[in-house]
């Protein structure tokens, strides 16, 4: 499994590094040693909204050939949405089998078309942007839709890769992981909306 985590020239790093963390801890624990990943960008040097420089290990690169697709979001997203070579970049990923956003990440994601007739999340003081793009906005800290999984603003990374973690390696996987990065939030109910 290969997944695909793409930054951006005014991402929060935090919406990158949340769900980051726990999705790499499924390899370097061992509950999936065969998982790769790229860091993912359409330009060679990107910083985060504060000017903190992030390294990519892909550039340009379709999308394509990951089986996961992770889109952290920021106060970048709102030029990006509209940025027609970066919006047909992230359509590259048509064929990835899970698409995630964390925050404003799922206005580029609705910006390309992954979101039609789909319930999203995103930050709350985005709900009105992300609309146009889906068929319901939700106040929730995750929605999942099957191959696409959305998550709230910035800290609800931490919980939409621990989320993912117990989707694809099980709840074992997830409480381990958690115990390990000494984060002790458990999702509650109604906060991730199936």
């Amino acid at each position: 499994m290969k997944i695909a985590f793409v930054i951006f020239n005014g991402l929060t790093t935090l919406d990158f590094v949340g769900i980051y963390d726990p999705l790499t801890r499924l390899k370097t624990m061992g509950f999936m040693p065969d998982l790769e990943w790229d860091i993912c960008a359409h330009t060679e040097i990107v910083k985060d909204d504060r000017g903190l420089g992030l390294v990519p290990t892909a550039i340009q690169q379709p999308l394509r050939s990951y089986d996961i697709l992770v889109m952290p979001g920021g106060f970048g997203t709102r030029a990006l949405m509209r940025d027609q070579n970066f919006v047909d970049w992230i359509r590259t990923a048509e064929p990835c089998k899970l698409k995630v956003s964390v925050c404003t990440g799922a206005l580029l994601l609705g910006a390309a078309g992954f979101l039609s007739n789909k319930r999203a999340t995103t930050h709350r003081g985005a709900f009105q942007e992300l609309k146009p793009f889906c068929r319901t906005v939700l106040e929730h800290r995750i929605v999942d839709e099957e191959n696409i999984v959305t998550a709230g603003g910035v800290a609800a990374g931490i919980d939409a890769g621990l989320y993912l973690v117990e989707r694809l390696a099980g709840a074992e996987a997830r409480l381990k992981i958690a115990k390990q990065m000494d984060y002790p939030h458990p999702l509650r109910a109604g906060e991730v909306a199936p």
